[in-house]
């Protein structure tokens, strides 16, 4: 059906075991999710409120941020009165003020109702407070408001009690004056200062298209080209959260999603699915990982030293690593490589195997590992790969947990390998990573 409001999922977001997998992943992050005053108002709304329920019963911290736009320009027809502008981005004056102060009661009441149906526990506070925006390119913003200060500390009490806070954009001043502030950009200040895992901006639109076709995953940095050359193509109503977005993972966010929240089940095919439905945008956190050069071999024969006396590596010579170099990756911070892993293809490079994977002892569970298989593993399905190998004698729980590979035997490795394996006498844990293909 062409309708937005009634297509269904492209997966279900009732597949435990698609959202299982996720669980020790996302366990106590917190999410602040910004919901339009439009989706709000939309019949899919309901549907929204329990994939909400969905993710705290997965243990994950929800603050949620409401605008107010369609209900204030509602209101305004209702009652005769021309506001300055319906969805906080210029100045507002005393009227739109006072109506935005009563939209903004309505829909969190809205919300707060919704949220108890579903067995949630919920609060608003006074943990933002706001400052006049004062003048901007020669205009006075009057009653506009921006982000003084928030209140981390009781926000993060609320969210330890297993309570979410629903944050309005209505915000009083250090005097008590009420202020308006942008909703977009509200949620994107307390997804950085709150130290969240996504950014998540819920509306009554597709995610981002440019040139006709829809964006799924792009860095930030690719984003703040399109802000530049391409802005004339991004509606108004995704524009600030576009810009935001970025705003946010400048600020440390790692992940930003823009959704179009009248599909049922938005909010947990995007979470839960590889591919999701919306634009993701996403900090470069492997901006240290790059291509091995010839000059690396003796740093990448030093680190990995260490892993051979300990029997979790195979011993390479230098000269071995130097010629097979092309294959190696790298992660260099300040100038010095820390860790290592190589790409080895077989079977027409529809087979890679990742080995020789070695992080340096101070940089060992911080994620760096992690970041290596999973950028190996990227860089081998953007060469046409189905699937990615390893083999380990220690380090099973890494790719199994921590990597979601999966245990096989020799006879998942191609011949070649398999000569390679059987002669050895390592027998090591044969794993295997099926790579998403696309259609």
């Amino acid at each position: 059906m062409s309708d937005n409001s009634t297509a269904e999922s492209t997966i279900k977001p009732t597949d435990l075991r698609g959202i299982l997998k996720y669980v020790p992943m996302f366990r106590d992050h917190i999410f602040v999710i910004a919901l339009d005053g439009s989706l709000v108002a939309h019949e899919n709304f309901q549907n929204v409120l329990l994939d909400i329920a969905v993710l705290r019963s997965l243990n994950i911290k929800i603050v949620l941020v409401h605008g107010i736009g369609q209900q204030l320009n509602a209101l305004a027809t209702q009652k005769g009165v021309t506001i300055s502008n319906a969805h906080g981005e210029g100045l507002t004056d005393p009227a739109t003020l006072s109506l935005a102060t009563e939209a903004s009661a309505l829909v969190s009441l809205e919300i707060m109702q919704g949220l108890t149906r579903n067995g949630l526990r919920c609060a608003t506070c006074n943990g933002v407070r706001s400052k006049e925006a004062g003048i901007v390119k020669g205009t006075d913003q009057q009653c506009s408001g921006v982000v003084d200060k928030l209140d981390i500390t009781l926000f993060t009490r609320l969210l330890d009690g297993h309570t979410i806070p629903v944050v309005t954009p209505i915000a009083f001043s250090r005097n008590g004056a009420p202020l308006r502030i942008n909703s977009d950009l509200l949620a994107a200040d307390l997804a950085s200062q709150l130290e969240a895992s996504k950014l998540i901006y819920m509306t009554t639109q597709d995610g981002l298209i440019i040139d006709g076709e829809p964006l799924k995953n792009m860095p930030v940095a690719e984003l703040k080209e399109l802000l530049t050359e391409k802005i004339a193509e991004i509606p108004d109503r995704l524009l600030s959260k576009a810009q935001h977005a970025v705003r946010a993972i400048e600020a440390g966010t790692p992940r930003a999603h823009i959704l179009d929240g009248r599909l049922f089940g938005a909010l947990l095919n995007e979470i839960f699915d590889k591919v999701g439905i919306g634009t993701m945008v996403y900090s470069n956190e492997y901006q240290s990982i790059r291509p091995a050069v010839k000059a690396d071999a003796y740093s990448i024969y030093n680190i990995t030293r260490n892993g051979v006396k300990k029997e979790m590596l195979r011993d390479r010579s230098q000269e071995s690593i130097e010629a097979a170099i092309d294959n190696f990756l790298v992660y260099e911070i300040d100038g010095s490589i820390v860790a290592c892993v190589s790409l080895q293809a077989y079977e027409n490079a529809t087979v890679y195997e990742v080995g020789s994977v070695y992080v340096q002892p101070f940089y060992q569970n911080k994620g760096v590992g992690r970041k290596m298989i999973e950028y190996a593993c990227g860089e081998a399905s953007r060469r046409g790969a189905k699937r990615v190998l390893a083999m380990t004698t220690q380090a099973n729980q890494f790719f199994t947990k921590i990597c979601n590979f999966s245990e096989g035997s020799a006879a998942d490795l191609p011949p070649a390998r398999r000569k390679d394996y059987e002669s050895n006498g390592r027998n090591s844990k044969v794993l295997y990573l099926d790579l998403e293909v696309d259609a």
